[in-house]
């Protein structure tokens, strides 16, 4: 009988790299250290992206309310300084929303914050 020179686990763990690294560019996609080396990478790089996508859409939610709330005379930093006094509790996305889609909405949000 002939010797199997390599282990099922391993011919898996390395299938699996190959399989991730399919539609990479050259050696990437073929050999399996580059590949190995470059799916490394790339999920570090995808848990990275997932902490920044965070970041980044709440940014662009305080930059619309911001736009929304100075069409009103208003600066965000009142703004939400006023909603937090009136003890109205929605979170940026919700104002961001009503912001861009239904501005009467968000005017009458805005009147709260100034009474408070």
């Amino acid at each position: 009988m002939a010797r199997i020179k390599i282990a099922v686990h391993a011919h898996k763990k390395r299938r699996k790299i190959m399989k991730l690294a399919k539609g990479y560019w050259g050696a990437k996609s073929k050999q399996y250290r580059a590949a190995s080396e470059q799916v490394r990478r790339s999920l570090r790089y995808a848990y990275i992206g997932r902490k920044l996508r965070k970041r980044d859409f709440r940014r662009l939610w305080i930059t619309r309310i911001n736009a929304a709330a100075r069409l009103s005379d208003m600066s965000y930093s009142t703004f939400i300084n006023g909603l937090k006094r009136a003890g109205v509790t929605v979170n940026r996305k919700m104002l961001a929303d009503l912001a861009v889609s239904d501005a009467t909405a968000f005017a009458q949000l805005v009147d709260i914050a100034k009474k408070a």
